[in-house]
């Protein structure tokens, strides 16, 4: 019998449209949506559905808008009979799906998330000005090699590990300078490819500190029950469940590595995990997981037909 986790996918996954033919389709997304819009006071759905596309990626829009899309789906399934609670034997997301997994798992509320997801988006903008950081993605170098090329980049300033996404992926993140060495150092030792991301600020390192402590006060204000299922986090790479200690690894997330590979891996063997369900918008991570352990079954769930397929898969 399959062991399920579900996963929820991170930043850079959103699009123009995400979610409108799931509202349009199903009640049950379409409530989401407009929980989201309420909590926010404003409708993050018209931009998700229409766009302009720079607005949506903006981190305070991309982040709650990604939850959203997840969110949704989970709720159309579960109105088809299939429980977080009942499946998985774990849930894991990618940065801000961490957010998403825990809602999914009933830890936080839909408004509650949305509102943090938010804050989180503008503080991590407001960290840092914009243009003094970057991030960039590695290719072709094991973590060791990223790891030694960063520290050697920083040269004084801040140039770290930010997401371990996969073996021969990994991005740095840090000061726009230090990021630059980093990846003339990159291709220097045979990196097959190195590139700055598009992104507005500079992710899980150091300065991301005063959004940190943005956060710490944030989530000091909500209720954060246990998860219905334990929730394989970012920092640790290894199952929480206890919401005192979700809520510090929340905290610690912000400045910290997302350690995805290994959490992955650890779901994989020693949680015997054999099917990784994304939820939500885009296929990044069970592209990443496929890489990660090509022995998994992967698949992504966004639209109607994945949902009616996966419905069709579990009652067979």
């Amino acid at each position: 019998m399959a062991k399920y986790a579900f996963t929820f996918p991170g930043q850079g996954s959103q699009a123009v449209g995400m979610g409108k033919a799931l509202a349009e389709a199903h009640p049950e997304a379409r409530a989401v949506f407009d929980e989201v819009d309420e909590a926010l006071g404003e409708k993050l759905s018209e931009i998700m559905f229409e766009g302009p596309e720079d607005t949506l990626r903006l981190t305070e829009n991309a982040q709650p808008a990604l939850m959203a899309s997840s969110l949704a789906v989970m709720r159309v399934l579960e109105a088809r009979g299939i429980r977080i609670s009942e499946l998985a034997s774990y849930v894991a997301g990618h940065s801000l799906g961490e957010y998403s997994a825990l809602c999914a798992a009933g830890s936080l509320s839909l408004s509650d998330t949305a509102r943090l997801l938010r804050t989180r988006g503008q503080a991590m903008q407001k960290a840092v000005p914009v243009g003094h950081g970057a991030m960039a993605a590695l290719l072709g170098l094991d973590l060791d090699a990223v790891r030694e090329v960063a520290a050697e980049a920083a040269n004084g300033e801040v140039c770290a590990v930010a997401n371990d996404n996969a073996p021969g992926q990994v991005v740095v993140s840090g000061g726009v300078n230090a990021v630059q060495r980093a990846i003339d150092l990159a291709r220097e030792r045979g990196a097959k490819r190195a590139l700055l991301l598009p992104v507005s600020a500079p992710f899980h390192c150091s300065l991301m500190q005063p959004a940190a402590e943005a956060m710490a006060e944030a989530l000091g204000d909500v209720e954060l029950r246990d998860p219905v299922v334990p929730l394989v986090a970012n920092v640790v790479a290894s199952p929480i469940s206890d919401a005192s200690e979700i809520r510090t690894r929340l905290i610690e997330q912000v400045t910290g590595v997302v350690r995805w590979t290994e959490s992955v891996r650890w779901m994989a063997s020693d949680g015997k995990v054999d099917t990784f369900v994304e939820l939500g918008t885009g296929k990044v991570l069970t592209g990443l997981a496929k890489r990660i352990d090509s022995d998994v079954t992967a698949i992504s769930v966004s639209s109607s037909d994945d949902i009616a397929s996966l419905v069709e898969q579990l009652g067979s």
